[in-house]
């Protein structure tokens, strides 16, 4: 055959290729992988245990990542005045399905994405007014319930005052939580009803200025023990590790940083739930017809090396109910 070479407007000899490249792309769908913290590269089989589970059940069901998928990772890199711009990149790039974490996220990229199914890792998606049902969320929308509703924070506060049974004055802090109303109210009620004093401190993104300013916020108020709610990075902890306090963090990838205690939905289960909604979306399923999962497993990690170095003598009763305990 012969073809046009369209910089020089000449004819010349070779294969028509191109149109076989085109059916070999169209066979591929795109989807976009956006994270609120973390490098984008970290979204890998490399990962953490979560991103591999993520990958094997993509495997299992019959996707792989330069076959059938071409996958595009993004991260606001722990920065939520980002969020928007971070939108509006992604849905340009019309990927078949976008795939984040976190409700204010979610938020981020109603307004922007359209038609564009969204699966989503949601903390208790009724309470926030994320949808109005679990088994049909509507609209463009699905993906996963990564707790057991909002009462979660209560039970994370009694596992802190089990640890620490002779304190009573707690701190929660969070990123941006004037944004979180269930959460707050949560935590207050629920330490209400433990006989604990508790006090918000929040700061507008997990940057080394706010964690400076937490720091300070932290000395001033001095807690007895702090309960960590979203939106932080690795700084959390080492920031938490200065001060000296005990706190109980919201899933266990701050106890492998050294974080006592985390109490949350296991990892993996949340993963392997993801890849299939995705691949119910690319088998043709609208995604406001599949129902959010709620998670069913949850797992209580202790870090006992942690514990030891602020000098705290756990109950064993207390170390009994881990999961899993670091040592």
């Amino acid at each position: 055959m012969r073809r046009r070479d369209f910089n020089t407007g000449l004819l010349i000899a070779g294969t028509v290729i191109q149109p076989l490249l085109a059916q070999e792309s169209a066979k591929q769908r795109r989807i976009a992988l956006v994270a609120a913290g973390g490098k984008p590269e970290n979204m890998s089989d490399a990962g953490s245990s979560f991103w591999r589970a993520f990958f094997d059940e993509l495997r299992r069901l019959g996707h792989t990542e330069g076959g059938d998928l071409i996958i595009q990772r993004f991260s606001a890199e722990g920065h939520p005045d980002r969020y928007t711009d971070l939108a509006r990149e992604v849905v340009r790039l019309t990927p078949d399905v976008i795939c984040v974490t976190g409700n204010p996220l979610v938020r981020a990229f109603r307004p922007w994405t359209g038609p564009t199914p969204i699966v989503a890792i949601l903390a208790d998606p009724l309470a926030t007014g994320i949808v109005k049902s679990l088994a049909r969320p509507g609209e463009y929308l699905t993906g996963v319930s990564s707790d057991a509703g909002i009462e979660i924070w209560g039970k994370r506060l009694q596992l802190l005052k089990e640890a620490v049974p002779s304190k009573a004055k707690f701190a929660y802090v969070g990123v941006q939580l004037k944004r979180q109303g269930a959460t707050r109210h949560a935590i207050e009620s629920a330490a209400q009803q433990l006989g604990l004093s508790v006090k918000g401190v929040s700061i507008e993104e997990p940057s080394p200025e706010e964690y400076s300013r937490l720091s300070d916020a932290l000395v001033e108020e001095s807690p007895d023990a702090i309960v960590v709610t979203g939106g932080f990075d690795a700084g959390i902890v080492q920031l938490v590790a200065n001060q000296r306090l005990p706190a109980i963090y919201p899933s266990r990838f701050y106890t492998g940083l050294g974080g006592l205690m985390a109490y949350g939905s296991d990892a993996t289960e949340t993963a392997r739930q993801i890849a299939n909604d995705v691949h119910q979306i690319l088998g043709g399923v609208k995604p406001g017809d599949i129902p959010i999962y709620q998670a069913t497993k949850f797992e209580f990690v202790i870090n006992l090396k942690t514990a030891n170095a602020l000098g705290l003598n756990l109950p064993q009763s207390l170390l009994a109910l881990a999961d899993e305990v670091i040592d």
